[in-house]
């Protein structure tokens, strides 16, 4: 009990119910080349469609690693993704304002990597690339244009002015052909300032007809429709309909996807300012997002100019942070020099233009593909054994230098997970055009990486059908490979092999790029190399579980390697409770009883046959005492999978007991 200086009663709790915890043995990890999403930042995925929302569709440059982890997540529901990108040759999408505005597209080399890249070095403003800028680098922006409309007058007004619309092969609004309906003998108006490109025009003819007509430009007086009208639309037999004074209305081009007009949000209501709200309209305007061209795909209603502006709830509605939060496209870069005194605070008196502003995305770029380096930069965010938990690291489409790194530098590094490799493309897909040097080239692929318990690599690539360009890829397996691992996970044990008809199966394939026969598989499996076999009626399947160690070890083989992954992983996390306390016999029994239940609990689930924990004053000496250390030794006797079966069928003779020849055979 702890000192007292005067008489009492002290009460304290010693916990002494540690146990051994469970440790996730599922999760994976992988750097891949994709159009879009965040880059150097890793993000969690659970399943095909989140892969497919946070880093876009396949092309025929990120199809590989695409399809690997979308072939890993068709087993598991864990994968630590980076984005690489090739450095100095990609580019963010940025706003060209309508040429009614002025200005024109930006020439900025812009590259926003992350969130946290945008908040340390853009949050403030980028006045050289217009009001927004795409979320990420890639041309997939270029598919973007933002709309704003701020006040009543831009959502909807009524131009005061005779004009004449002329049907068939013209598409273009002009001025009264003659003195009675000529602008300039009545109600005069700037039609380029007047109209936004994309505004509709609601226009009622000499029959009181009214007819919806879509603003294409408005340049230097003469307005261009996106479709020259009708004779039905003009209701005239002359194909010419003078429209007179106040009988057309122009609306913005996203009027009827907003309930109401922005006009003076209650929080500006009551600091007295007015004038603060707008609509903002995020629009896939080239359809690469949603295959529908001009298509909303967020809308942002009511949002404020003012910099303090609150919703009822007390969350901002500020439209630059409201933006910056929610969408998923679009980052804010600076204010439109339209809209007066965007920032100031709410008892401000907002105003802005006569016309909404639309901002059609450009420059966008992909860039190269990603060299080694940024492969390596993506590895190296695993490297923390700490900060996060991956059990296997998906090799993808690696080449042999970024192989090594990966198995050198990251799995040797953590020594808790494994990588799993594939053979190049070229050593097996193109070698289709000169058959029977696939096995040659898979092993001197091969024979370039490490030797190494912590890595695994198969046999090749699969042939399989890409959904979203409906057409058919050849793949990496590594991804499938690793997914049987997550299997075997699930429905026993990571200490029973991945391998084999019953956890083996692969998916999604409609052949092998190389199908190895027996003699092949003798070949590839004594140089390390996992077959992957396509059997008939059978189906695809995983037909080895060895890893990459060349000495004969029992940790060359997969189930072994993870479980003692397993074993060190969750009996390392447990012994951190021993830090600190004294190296004395109550110490080192609690340590043992610690570690006894858990490794006969993993024994009585077939993963072991026997061990034994050593933790005494045998191996903590004085010696080891005095260091300050401490010592527990655990001997483990691994269980081991078949790889081998033999069959003796004896024929006896029919006079013969089997007693006298069982046992001589």
């Amino acid at each position: 009990m702890p000192f007292q200086v005067s008489p009492g009663v002290n009460v304290s709790e010693i916990d002494l119910t540690t146990i051994v915890p469970a440790v996730d043995t599922s999760s994976a990890g992988m750097a891949g080349h994709f159009r879009w999403g965040p880059v150097d930042q890793i993000v969690l995925l659970s399943n095909e469609t989140e892969l497919v929302d946070t880093f876009n569709k396949p092309n025929a440059n990120t199809a590989d690693d695409f399809f690997t982890a979308a072939n890993f997540l068709s087993y598991a529901n864990s994968l630590q993704t980076v984005r690489v990108v090739k450095t100095g040759t990609l580019q963010d999408a940025t706003a060209a304002r309508n040429a009614h505005t002025g200005g024109g597209a930006s020439v900025a080399n812009t590259v926003i990597k992350n969130e946290d890249d945008y908040e340390e070095n853009y949050s403030s403003g980028i006045s050289s690339v217009g009001e927004f800028i795409a979320k990420y680098p890639g041309e997939l922006g270029n598919s973007l244009k933002v709309s704003t409309c701020v006040g009543a007058t831009q959502w909807e007004a009524t131009l005061a002015a005779n004009l004449v619309f002329t049907a068939g092969s013209t598409s273009v609004l002009t001025k009264g052909a003659n003195t009675s309906n000529d602008l300039t003998s009545g109600p005069n108006i700037d039609l380029t300032s007047a109209l936004s490109n994309g505004d509709l025009l609601y226009v009622q003819d000499a029959n009181f007809n009214i007819n919806t007509l879509q603003v294409a430009s408005a340049v230097a007086g003469t307005i261009t429709l996106e479709t020259a009208p009708t004779q039905e639309q003009l209701s005239t037999t002359d194909n010419t309909t003078k429209i007179q004074s106040n009988s057309v209305k122009r609306r913005w081009e996203y009027y009827n996807f907003f309930d109401t007009a922005p006009g003076t949000s209650d929080y500006t209501t009551r600091a007295g300012g007015s004038g603060d709200e707008l609509h903002i309209a995020i629009v896939d305007e080239d359809g690469l997002w949603t295959n529908v061209k001009n298509n909303p795909i967020e809308r942002f209603a009511a949002v404020s100019l003012a910099s303090d502006a609150k919703t009822e709830d007390g969350s901002t509605n500020y439209y630059k942070n409201v933006v910056n939060n929610r969408s998923n496209y679009v980052w804010w870069a600076a204010h439109d020099g339209t809209h007066t005194s965007a920032g100031s605070l709410a008892t401000t008196t907002f105003s802005a233009g006569v016309v909404p502003q639309t901002n059609s995305f450009v420059l966008g770029k992909d860039g190269s593909a990603p060299a080694n380096a940024d492969y390596f930069t993506g590895y190296d965010k695993f490297k923390n054994v700490e900060e996060l938990d991956v059990a296997i690291m998906l090799g993808a489409s690696a080449n042999s230098t970024r192989a090594v790194h990966l198995i050198n530098n990251i799995a040797e590094f953590r020594k808790d997970c494994v990588v799993v490799l594939s053979p190049e493309r070229a050593d097996v897909v193109d070698n289709a055009t000169y058959p029977g040097k696939e096995v040659q080239d898979i092993i001197a692929y091969r024979n370039t990486l490490p030797s190494s318990s912590y890595s695994i690599i198969d046999s090749g690539w699969k042939y399989q059908y890409d959904k979203y360009n409906d057409l058919y890829r050849y793949v990496p397996l590594n991804g499938d490979v690793a997914g049987t691992m997550v299997r075997t996970d699930n429905v026993r044990d990571p200490w029973y092999s991945p391998a084999g008809l019953n956890r083996g199966q692969i998916k999604n394939v409609i052949r092998l790029a190389f199908t190895p026969n027996k003699a092949e598989r003798d070949e590839l499996y004594k140089n390390g190399v996992n077959p992957v076999v396509s059997f008939p009626g059978q189906g695809t399947v995983l037909f080895g579980d060895k890893t990459m160690l060349s000495k004969p070890s029992a940790f060359d083989r997969i189930n072994v390697r993870r479980l003692f992954i397993v074993l060190e992983k969750a009996i390392s996390t447990a012994s951190k409770f021993t830090l600190f306390e004294f190296n004395d016999e109550f110490t080192r029994a609690n340590f043992v009883n610690l570690v006894e239940p858990f490794l006969r609990d993993v024994q009585g689930r077939r993963g072991i046959t026997d061990f034994r924990v050593v933790c005494d004053e045998t191996n903590n000496t004085a010696e080891v005492i005095d260091r300050n250390e401490f010592i527990g030794d655990i001997f483990i006797k691994p269980a081991r999978s078949i790889n081998f079966i033999q069959l003796n069928f004896v024929a006896v003779r029919t006079g013969v007991d089997f007693s006298e020849v069982v046992g001589q055979v």
